[in-house]
């Protein structure tokens, strides 16, 4: 369960650790702890408030279970809730950590502008920050990330050589929407407006259908903070799609990811317009035979995985359909992943569900 309850604003004294008390606190989550991650050379936007920006570490509240650690990364409009994740991780021996990046959930402070970054490279000191505390306790370090915060892990993995040891992305953004000619068309109106203008909001049309596949108000089965995941239309920002484009651009080119790479993408988009419960067995946010065709621009060592009747979030998924997603996470990690430690028959919920194999779960 989450709460509405506001953060309070933490000290820089705090924020750097300099109290001589124990940094982190306990978390909006029961049974997790937060750490602020101060972000000195994080500017404001225009219009913001001249305070620190901070990113906010999440983790499980108790002893660390070993040497072998993930770090989750959210997407666009989003923010760690996700208990069941880390359960299953746990249940590896793998030590769950999770962040909010600058402006979103935890991190973002009143008068801010939600989700905005100017650039995906800002969000490196994010996770660079991140990194260092979790690499005090641990030496063997995997990334998993969802949509835009696929799109971040991919280009930060790929400019920081040797920085984890497998990278794992559930629906990551990696192309836009159309056909090449619309997006040729599209892109250098985004990098104008973007510049001249990047903190105006872009006009789009909305609809609630991912708050109603997810959240429990709607009849979906997640209880989150619709403050910090808010229903749609959220705002959008030209400087912020801008640096999104530039981003895509950058995966177009072709990366040189030097870790095994799981891109995990639903069977099917259902762009639909017209509510209904199908929308729950489908991505309705990402093209995701166009994500599959860009995958193997990431690296060497790309496997993609299709799970049947996934959401856009595959972690978020009907419970038949995230078996079969955590059952194909479970196999990708054995093979590139491997842990030292064995886990017995029937004690890991990663390896439980059915069908998967052949690309395709």
């Amino acid at each position: 369960m989450t709460t509405t309850v506001p953060l309070p604003e933490p000290s820089e004294q705090h924020l750097l650790g300099l109290t001589g008390q124990d940094p982190w606190r306990p978390d909006v989550l029961d049974g997790y702890e937060a750490l602020d991650l101060v972000l000195p050379d994080a500017p404001p936007v225009d219009g913001e408030p001249k305070r620190v920006l901070v990113a906010t570490l999440v983790r499980r509240s108790g002893p660390r279970l070993g040497r072998r650690a993930v770090l989750s990364i959210h997407g666009y409009n989003d923010y760690f809730f996700h208990t069941h994740l880390a359960d299953l991780f746990g249940a590896r021996g793998v030590d769950f950590y999770a962040i909010d990046l600058r402006r979103y959930g935890r991190s973002l402070r009143e008068g801010q502008l939600p989700s905005y970054v100017g650039e995906v490279a800002h969000y490196f000191d994010d996770l660079d920050a991140a990194l260092d505390v979790i690499r005090a306790d641990h030496d063997d370090i995997a990334i998993a990330a969802h949509s835009t915060g696929g799109l971040t892990a991919a280009l930060y993995v790929n400019a920081r050589p040797g920085a984890v040891n497998a990278l794992m992305l559930n629906s990551p953004w990696l192309d836009l929407h159309g056909t090449p000619w619309l997006t040729a068309f599209v892109a250098p109106m985004i990098d104008t407006l973007g510049r001249r203008k990047p903190t105006a909001a872009i006009p789009l049309p909305g609809n609630d259908f991912p708050t109603r596949s997810w959240h429990v108000s709607y009849g979906g089965e997640w209880d989150y903070n619709l403050d910090w995941k808010a229903p749609p239309p959220s705002p959008i920002h030209y400087g912020w799609l801008r640096a999104v484009v530039r981003g895509h651009e950058q995966i177009a080119k072709g990366l040189s990811i030097d870790v095994p790479v799981l891109v995990a993408l639903s069977s099917r988009t259902n762009f639909s317009r017209i509510w209904s419960p199908k929308l729950r067995r489908a991505d309705i946010v990402l093209d995701v035979n166009q994500i599959a065709k860009r995958a193997p621009l990431l690296g060497s060592n790309v496997t993609v995985v299709r799970i049947k009747d996934g959401m856009h979030d595959l972690g978020l998924s009907l419970p038949e359909v995230r078996a079969r997603y955590f059952e194909a996470l479970g196999t990708w990690m054995d093979a590139h992943w491997p842990s030292h430690d064995l886990v017995r028959d029937g004690d890991d919920p990663l390896a439980q569900g059915s069908d998967a194999g052949e690309g395709r779960a």
